[in-house]
């Protein structure tokens, strides 16, 4: 029996090579884009607060919306509620709806937040439409890395599962770069355009073909995998993978959480979206701008703003780029080290530096008067020193967005398990907003009160416990199957799936 199965393997090692020789992506890239446009619109409506806060918070705003510290603090903050609750219905509406209609479903939330928030006449107007478009970015976060996930096969799908953090960065770029020249009400009306494209461009897209499987429709399963293989493709193999995955499965019940195959990766996929937040990568891009300002940052803080979402869309497209060829662990042990000295910079700055800076000390106001040279001299070391908050927050998000931004959306795709995994990637989209929520609003009160450093030197703390992390519990799922990965837990440390355990169990 163990010749013949001997015999049969590199058979099908042929088969599998030349299936996959046949398979063309072209469609496929299509689905991957309809659904990511819900990502752009999260990463748009995530930093939107971010330059319409310094407008709310000016003497020349409209009095019925013009904002304090603590009402900045919830309009910054209530969109991580927002997406909390979104994670926590995209827990129910993915195993119910599907991922496509999940992902669909998103639109109606969001579009209603932008209409609430551009004709805004009260604050809590604002408040509401920021809290909606919350909602939107919470389903689309739990909803569309799943769906990326069963859709695309193992040769692509390191770099399409960073494709989320990708167009969450473009988002984020346009709304910078747009705020540049249109009024933040401008600004809410545009952040409709990509949901509504969004929903009609998935119209035409098929459904996951593990969910249709699951659901007994074989043909639907078969048609949709072929669309999105291509017509050479020979869908019968993985078709007959997916179907052995769900068959050896049932319905995950709270003493199979108790065993390492469940509570393992779960545990990994919460803790790593927590670690996420606490770096601080939420309240520094929501309060963007006001913390450029708070830095004395010599250039003005909307292009300060600007520059860094560019070089976030950069590093993003560096990680997608190393992602199947580096590693995971590699590229979030460069990403936390980034972090690390990034973090530790601005907090000594922020330490060191009077916020806004102190008065000179006596003598050298007294040394300026030997000599206009000096005067010259002391204007350009406080113009290179004013730039150094600037870079150290471009190498912070350089190094979050090539590690922790994206690998932590692909993870959770990969690890979680396929029978919970619509349940469990809600989970931690709801555990990562929450936190997102407590962090965002307790940022600002924190900056009042003991200027930067604080919240600074939190973050650097976190990022120690990031690279310690990924050194201890994450594991390497570079060119490994959803299926060799859940062996990995199961087993305890090996990927590899013996064939024989996989025929008896068939039978």
């Amino acid at each position: 029996m163990s010749g013949h199965m001997n015999e049969e393997t590199p058979l099908l090692n042929r088969r599998l090579t030349s299936s996959e020789s046949q398979i063309k992506n072209s469609k496929l890239f299509l689905a991957v884009f309809s659904a990511v446009l819900g990502n752009f619109s999260f990463g748009y409506s995530l930093v939107f607060s971010s330059p319409v806060l310094p407008q709310l918070k000016s003497p020349d705003a409209d009095p019925r919306l013009r904002m304090d510290t603590e009402k900045a603090a919830w309009f910054g903050s209530i969109y991580s509620l927002g997406a909390a609750a979104g994670g926590l219905g995209a827990m129910l509406l993915n195993d119910m709806v599907g991922r496509k209609l999940s992902i669909m479903m998103s639109a109606v939330p969001s579009t209603i937040g932008y209409m609430l928030m551009g004709g805004a006449v009260d604050l809590w107007m604002l408040l509401v439409g920021r809290f909606l478009t919350g909602v939107a970015g919470g389903m689309t976060a739990a909803s569309i890395p799943v769906y990326i996930s069963e859709i695309s096969h193992k040769g692509v799908r390191g770099a399409l599962g960073s494709c989320p953090q990708v167009t969450a960065v473009f988002g984020t770029l346009a709304l910078y770069a747009l705020s540049l020249v249109v009024p933040w009400r401008w600004l809410a009306i545009a952040g409709e355009v990509p949901a509504l494209l969004m929903v009609v461009l998935l119209v035409f897209m098929p459904s996951s073909p593990r969910r249709l499987l699951s659901l007994g429709r074989e043909q639907q399963a078969e048609r949709a995998l072929r669309w999105l293989r291509g017509s050479h493709y020979d869908t019968q193999i993985e078709l007959s993978a997916i179907q052995h995955s769900i068959n050896t499965q049932s319905r995950v019940t709270w003493s199979q959480l108790a065993t390492p195959v469940y509570y393992r990766p779960i545990i990994i996929s919460v803790v790593m979206r927590f670690l996420q937040q606490m770096t601080g990568v939420t309240p520094i891009l929501v309060y963007m701008e006001p913390i450029f300002a708070k830095s004395k940052v010599s250039l003005a803080p909307k292009y300060d703003a600007a520059i860094v979402g560019a070089v976030r869309l950069f590093s993003v497209a560096v990680a997608a780029s190393l992602m199947d060829k580096a590693g995971r662990k590699a590229l979030l042990y460069t990403s936390s080290m980034l972090m690390f000295l990034s973090t530790l910079t601005l907090t000594m700055i922020s330490h060191t530096t009077p916020c806004p800076p102190g008065p000179s000390p006596p003598n050298l106001t007294m040394s300026l008067n030997y000599s206009p040279h000096n005067d010259i001299g002391n204007s350009l070391e406080a113009s290179s020193a004013g730039l150094i908050p600037l870079i150290s927050t471009m190498v912070f998000i350089f190094g979050y967005a090539m590690g922790w931004g994206p690998i932590t959306w692909l993870l959770m795709s990969e690890v979680l398990p396929l029978v919970a995994r619509g349940v469990a990637s809600g989970l931690c989209v709801t555990v990562s907003w929450l936190t997102a929520f407590m962090l965002t609003h307790a940022f600002t009160h924190l900056v009042d009160n003991y200027g930067l450093y604080v919240p600074y030197l939190c973050f650097t703390v976190v990022c120690v416990v990031c690279l310690l992390f990924n050194a201890v519990c994450i594991p390497e799922t570079r060119g490994r199957s959803l299926e060799e990965i859940e062996n990995y837990f199961r087993t305890g440390r090996t990927f590899t799936i013996r064939r024989s355990q996989s025929t008896a169990q068939s039978r």
